[in-house]
């Protein structure tokens, strides 16, 4: 029997072992097969493993999907989590070749994917409270937002999650320099079905200006010396 005479349910089956580059390439040898990859059925379920990837033609994007996860996780992120006012040359035109490569594509997903359940986002260092927060509002149905290494990750996400996480169960921030502890006080108040955990992000602590640290400095100084 040739692959062609199965069913549309089998041919679906035997896609769902392939990787993504591996449905490319077999969508390519007939229109039956190709119509096999278009099927939103495919692709409830999508896993990058670096920014690069979102750029492939070898995935579909559409209400099916309800499992994400963008996790990179590679030398280069530490250039990413960098803040922009410590970056030197280099490593500023390193991150613009990729800067808006994971926010534009959560974009996309907020304007195709409503139904989403799952988001992992690992070693996403630009993406920003404003792309979650358009995510948490577009996505209605998201029950599990993990977020480990995402240095622009703030309190403002987790102010986002009380507001618009409605369906959330689990919220992981792990690995957040920049979300407190005040922060993460106001999700257990105000969410306490909320599967919260933090590890790390609130003993971390978040890189700043020299002269915000001067600032620090002298303000420590006077309540010493009250």
């Amino acid at each position: 029997m040739h692959i062609t005479q199965l069913n549309r349910e089998c041919l679906l089956h035997l896609f769902s072992f392939l990787d993504k580059n591996s449905r490319k390439n077999l969508a390519k040898t007939c229109h039956k097969l190709l119509e096999v990859f278009q099927d939103p059925l495919l692709w409830s379920l999508l896993n990058f493993h670096s920014p690069m990837e979102l750029k492939k033609d070898n995935f579909l994007l559409g209400p099916a999907l309800k499992y994400l996860s963008i996790c990179w996780y590679s030398e280069r992120v530490k250039v990413c989590n960098i803040e922009d006012w410590m970056k030197n040359s280099f490593q500023r035109d390193f991150c613009n070749r990729h800067e808006n490569t994971v926010s534009d594509f959560l974009l996309d997903v907020c304007n195709r994917c409503p139904n989403l359940l799952s988001l992992t986002l690992s070693g996403c260092g630009h993406v920003t409270d404003d792309c979650i927060l358009q995510l948490l509002k577009n996505c209605p149905k998201l029950r599990s937002l993990k977020l480990e290494n995402c240095v622009r990750i703030t309190d403002q996400t987790l102010a986002a999650v009380t507001l618009h996480g409605r369906s959330l169960r689990t919220l992981h921030v792990d690995f957040c320099r920049n979300i407190t502890q005040a922060g993460l006080e106001t999700v257990r108040e105000k969410c306490p079905s909320v599967l919260l955990r933090a590890e790390r992000s609130a003993n971390m602590i978040p890189d700043s200006k020299p002269g915000k640290k001067l600032m620090l400095e002298k303000a420590s100084r006077k309540l010493v010396q009250l």
